[in-house]
């Protein structure tokens, strides 16, 4: 890159968001913040500490959690409290749960002081369900990726099965349209499309044709 740059990329789960910006990283040397994974964190030490209802503990969770990510070889690596936990955010019931605990605004606040601190710098490239509107909100290039429930639920059935987890198709399309409810209705950063945001459907193209349009994109802000 020819200059220090902030690129956001927001949707809804299950749009490909992880998968561009981590491709988009790897070709342009931008580090990558996984915004989702800090939150899959916090919810995943809440359900070890059987807090997940208790609002107040959560809050006092993150307002205190030492919460580390690392982007090696293709992979977000997630450590809280200098302890690993990066194959344990993934899970059905991290996924259940997500949604509940990323609506609580003192949390949301916590984990959006963070990741300001890391765009600080630039040459970054962000991606989540509020990064175009709430976090880089001055971000160079916001693009909102998005695709047709059908084909996220496939994506996330398919992720599934490849880690051994046995979950039907029309559970985790169920889980999609729970989780875009909540991420849409909630009062604080609510899923949406920012009005300067590039809207990109990917439904229907391959990873590799997606990927060069945005590099198209993005090139035309690096000048």
């Amino acid at each position: 890159m020819s200059k220090n740059i902030v690129i956001a990329i927001d949707g809804p789960a299950g749009s490909g968001k992880s998968t561009a910006a981590k491709n988009l990283a790897e070709r342009l040397g931008l580090i990558y913040v996984d915004t989702g994974a800090m939150y899959r964190a916090i919810t995943y030490l809440a359900i070890q500490k059987g807090i997940v209802n208790d609002r107040n503990s959560v809050i006092e969770l993150a307002r205190n959690v030492k919460l580390k990510l690392k982007f090696e070889n293709g992979i977000t690596r997630v450590f809280v409290n200098n302890k690993e936990i990066t194959d344990k955010i993934r899970s059905a019931e991290i996924n259940d749960k997500v949604s509940d605990i990323s609506k609580i605004p003192e949390v949301r606040a916590e984990l959006v002081k963070i990741q300001r601190k890391l765009g600080e710098d630039g040459n970054l490239i962000a991606e989540g369900r509020d990064t175009t509107t709430v976090v880089f909100p001055d971000a160079d290039l916001k693009i909102y990726l998005t695709a047709s429930i059908d084909e996220r639920a496939r994506r996330r059935h398919k992720e599934f099965l490849e880690k051994g987890i046995n979950i039907s198709l029309d559970e985790v399309k169920a889980n999609l349209e729970k989780r875009d409810k909540l991420d849409s209705e909630r009062d604080v950063s609510p899923l949406k499309k920012a009005d300067d945001a590039i809207e990109f459907d990917n439904t229907n193209i391959s990873i590799a044709d997606e990927i060069e349009t945005l590099l198209k994109k993005i090139k035309e802000i690096d000048k």
